[in-house]
């Protein structure tokens, strides 16, 4: 049985999020993750970052870890099409003419100023992650917002891996100068639209705890609170 999600890179990191599993105790958590976190140590990777119930944060605490902070996750059905702004347009990166480093810029440019705490990749780091993790073809999963042509958004749809139908955003994000004015609500509808035409039929969402504006648009767009976790941190 498969109680955590594991990204790795190289001898960087490790990204781990825990599965929630019906039934499963927490002792049996704690007994997997020992092995996990028993071979990164072995192979000396630079550091480990975890998404982890808290009901094990002493736990944690105790083998090392320290928190950084909380996510909230939300959840709704990807039962129809949802409302779409027409002065709003959408561009995949594989159909643009943009250059792949124009496209780093809008993405440094909209996590600018973000409200999450867990800051952990720099732009060249989160453009390597992007085909590693989604493959050669990662271009077709990004989306460009534009308004009269001005790029103001974007938003990567994708399946989460080890799923068949469960939606996800690798990334959304608004550009600073239209934060505030009801475009991120706009965009993130679009994106739920764009995760039912890929074949999702639940979308997930996370945010820090902290980042209020991304809790509201959630629930705006008819998202509901699944869970929380905390999220750990550990450095070799």
């Amino acid at each position: 049985m498969n109680l955590f999600n594991t990204i790795k890179m190289d001898r960087e990191y490790w990204l781990v999020d825990q599965v929630k599993v019906e039934g499963v105790l927490e002792l049996e958590y704690r007994d997997a993750f020992k092995s996990l976190l028993v071979d990164w140590q072995e192979n000396e990777i630079g550091y480990l970052s975890l998404l982890m119930d808290a009901t094990h944060e002493e736990w944690l605490l105790e083998q090392g870890f320290y928190k950084v902070s909380t996510i909230v996750e939300y959840t709704r059905t990807l039962d129809g099409n949802l409302t779409e702004e027409p002065e709003i347009t959408k561009e995949a990166l594989v159909d643009s003419r943009m250059a792949d480093s124009d496209f780093a810029k809008l993405y440094e440019r909209c996590r600018s100023g973000s409200a999450n705490k867990n800051k952990l990749f720099t732009i060249e780091q989160v453009m390597e992650s992007l085909e590693n993790e989604l493959g050669p073809e990662w271009r077709a999963s990004c989306y460009m917002f534009r308004k009269s042509g001005e790029p103001v958004g974007l938003s990567i749809p994708i399946i989460e891996q080890g799923t068949v139908d469960e939606g996800r955003l690798f990334y959304f994000g608004v550009v600073p100068e239209y934060r505030g004015k009801g475009y991120g609500a706009v965009f993130h509808r679009i994106s739920l639209n764009l995760l039912r035409k890929i074949g999702a039929a639940t979308y997930v969402g996370s945010t820090d705890e902290a980042n209020q504006h991304m809790i509201r648009i959630f629930e705006q767009n008819g998202c509901r609170l699944r869970d929380r976790k905390g999220i750990y941190r550990i450095d070799r």
